[in-house]
């Protein structure tokens, strides 16, 4: 393919890549552009590997870049058309025309192969998740679960996240070193979300293996191992769960699992299949993402050097800087939706039904024409919003439970050890898709 950019037009010069490969400068500031990263502007297409090192440590540099010469393109190594403009990425994730059920009844077409007999379990899970659903069966399934995770309900369980936050602390060695992703970020979500639902905390370090192998389904790349690990977690997870429904049937409780299966909308109830599907996507969105955004935080409060706890002085300077950080460094970066009809969402850009389209929440984030100083971390910006957690009828249901854990948990942290400091720098895992670290360690 002709003419390739080398990530941008700098005030219109650019640096062209050839079918050789090999960059010929048309520009003294080429040496300024991320060199990983070639643009077509003839055909919007981008060659970008989400395994580079220098794009998942600090995937805003390409953003940045990107921003400069098209907000949508068609990545090539993922195979479809994305957008990481703010006002097109909130549009579509609200535009109905769009959707997460795939219309070809498979949960995930984006496998290894056609057959998925080896992803029996996996599927079963998927089938039946709302996040991978659409009205009707979305409408019923969310307004269910909903109940339990509306502001004012999460609003009162503040004290107990007060106290584990504070249980946690205490267990540092003072003037000692402590990874704070194990030690910390993981043990409170995955604390609060088990007792929530009524399951054994002491299962924690279990349940977030299971999470994590399945997750991995979503990650660029993925390979059969991962596909049999996932299924098998999958099952393993679902058998878990059918004892303890099974449990609460006969015994209910006041935790969300009881409530879950005597709830119900219009007459109708959720099926065990259902309640095991809602149940994992809780247990696994309820720590996931949070976990990953804790360390996130940290590490963007630690790069802004003084007193970090001026960024918590009052419970509106606390809120602020919480929004800041789930704009500023986000947990996940890409989310995808399958069109329903053939659709042309900017000039040029046509998709057919049962295509795939990739929103960069990231990205957005980040856009210029949506933010004063998008690379800036600035909690009390007039143009405070993001899309962090999506937006239309996918929203993030756990939206309100993740901001009062991390109103609540960065708050304790940088109160309790004003003076916590990295140990080393810390680096990114390598998955793109879900934006983390791969440690925090820090002195206390």
């Amino acid at each position: 393919m002709a003419g390739w950019l080398n990530s941008l037009s700098w005030a219109g010069q650019d640096t062209v890549w050839h079918r050789a490969g090999k960059p010929r400068y048309w520009s003294s500031m080429s040496d300024l552009l991320p060199s990983y990263l070639a643009f077509d502007p003839t055909s919007r297409h981008l060659r970008l590997d989400p395994h580079e090192p220098a794009f998942f440590q600090n995937p805003y540099e390409a953003y940045a870049a990107l921003h400069g010469v098209s907000n949508a393109f068609f990545w090539e190594e993922f195979g479809f058309w994305c957008f990481g403009g703010f006002d097109d990425v909130n549009r579509l994730l609200r535009d109905r025309r769009f959707g997460r059920q795939n219309p070809a009844g498979i949960p995930d077409s984006r496998g290894t192969g056609e057959d998925r007999t080896h992803l029996r379990a996996f599927d079963r899970v998927e089938a039946n998740s709302m996040l991978e659903l659409e009205p009707p069966v979305h409408t019923r399934l969310r307004t269910l679960v909903n109940r339990a995770f509306v502001s004012r309900q999460v609003e009162k369980l503040r004290p107990r996240v007060e106290v584990l936050a504070n249980e946690l602390i205490d267990r540092f060695e003072p003037g000692g070193t402590v990874d704070l992703l194990p030690a910390y970020a993981s043990p409170l979500p995955i604390t609060i979300i088990a007792e929530m639902l009524g399951v054994p905390v002491e299962m924690g370090p279990q349940l977030l293996d299971w999470s994590h192998q399945m997750v991995a389904m979503y990650m660029h790349g993925r390979t059969r191992e991962t596909e049999d690990v996932a299924n098998r977690a999958a099952g393993d997870f679902s058998d878990f769960l059918r004892g303890y429904v099974t449990e609460r049937r006969k015994q209910p409780g006041d935790d969300l699992l009881s409530l879950l299966i005597s709830a119900q909308e219009d007459g109708q109830k959720l099926s065990e299949d259902e309640l095991v599907s809602s149940a994992i996507l809780l247990l696994n969105a309820g720590h996931e993402a949070t976990v990953h955004q804790t360390g996130n935080a940290v590490r963007s409060i630690l790069a802004q050097g003084g007193d970090p706890r001026r960024f918590f002085a009052t419970p509106e300077a606390n809120a602020a800087t919480v929004e800041e950080c789930l704009r500023f460094d986000a947990p996940l970066h890409m989310f995808s939706r399958y069109a329903y009809h053939e659709i042309e969402i900017a000039p040029g850009i046509v998709v057919q039904p049962g295509e795939t389209i990739g929103l960069l929440l990231g990205m957005a984030n980040h856009d210029p024409l949506a933010f004063a100083d998008p690379l800036g971390f600035r909690p009390a910006r007039a143009d405070q919003k993001n899309v962090s957690f999506g937006a239309g009828i996918h929203f993030c249901i756990g939206a309100p439970l993740a901001r009062l854990e991390l109103q609540v948990s960065l708050k304790a942290l940088f109160e309790r050890l004003p003076g916590l400091r990295l140990a080393e720098k810390p680096r990114f895992r390598d998955t793109y898709h879900f934006h983390g670290l791969e440690g925090l360690s820090v002195t206390c």
